[in-house]
């Protein structure tokens, strides 16, 4: 996909990765609706604020009124809550499900008709290496990014015939606030990964693994548990 004059509605925008995906993409000429909770949090120029939250279906399908232009929509918007699964609250566990899994959905449901309408395009799912590695104590987590991972090859083979290319973003830990507990060298800094992202769209890659953490859990994918 050329972003050159692309129309991107990028979730979760206003910081962190999102933020740079935003700016990378205006920095390609593309036009950029950032997509937030809160529109006013929004101060990166050249960007078009617009009011989404990914967990409320009817600012969802106001957004896509709004961006009807769109040809390009980057799911990234996402929580960590730091939940195990028995332990935890299962407020905190279906929040996360809420925003990681059902957010995304509803989201590209939302836009496919859009994108489709303006000639095709694509979509890019941020996930993470916890898509595969399951951590007890981030349990919650890695289960809504392992049920994206799944809503991602699912939605990859049902929009391709409207013309629809869909990508998957995996990704260790960022220098960002999510990861604000883990030591620097363990992190790779978020302009670099909004870089391989935006190659990969450009590219039609079905999945972008974006460091040496991601491609080596990847290839432990086969490995029976506890064996690695």
């Amino acid at each position: 996909m050329e972003l050159k004059n692309a129309v991107a509605v990028v979730t979760g925008a206003n910081r962190g990765l999102g933020r740079h995906l935003a700016a990378q993409l205006v920095e390609r000429g593309a036009k950029v609706y950032a997509a937030v909770r809160r529109p006013e949090t929004v101060d990166l120029p050249g960007v078009v604020p617009l009011r989404l939250d990914v967990t409320d279906e009817e600012s969802v399908r106001a957004a896509a009124g709004v961006a009807s232009d769109a040809t390009l929509l980057v799911n990234n918007a996402g929580i960590s809550t730091a939940t195990p699964l028995i332990a935890g609250s299962s407020g905190a566990v279906r929040l996360e499900m809420e925003t990681n899994f059902f957010g995304p959905l509803a989201v590209t449901r939302a836009f496919a008709p859009v994108i489709e309408g303006n000639g095709g395009g694509a979509v890019l799912n941020v996930l993470s290496v916890l898509s595969w590695l399951h951590p007890a104590g981030m349990g919650a987590y890695a289960a809504a990014k392992a049920a994206a991972w799944a809503l991602t090859d699912a939605v990859r083979e049902e929009l391709a015939p409207r013309g629809i290319a869909v990508s998957a973003l995996h990704v260790g830990y960022m220098d960002t606030d999510m990861a604000t507990g883990v030591p620097a060298d363990q992190k790779v800094h978020p302009a670099d990964v909004a870089a391989q992202a935006l190659h990969g769209i450009e590219a039609a890659l079905p999945e972008i693994l974006a460091d040496e953490t991601t491609r080596y859990v990847k290839q432990l994918l086969s490995t029976p548990p506890n064996a690695a």
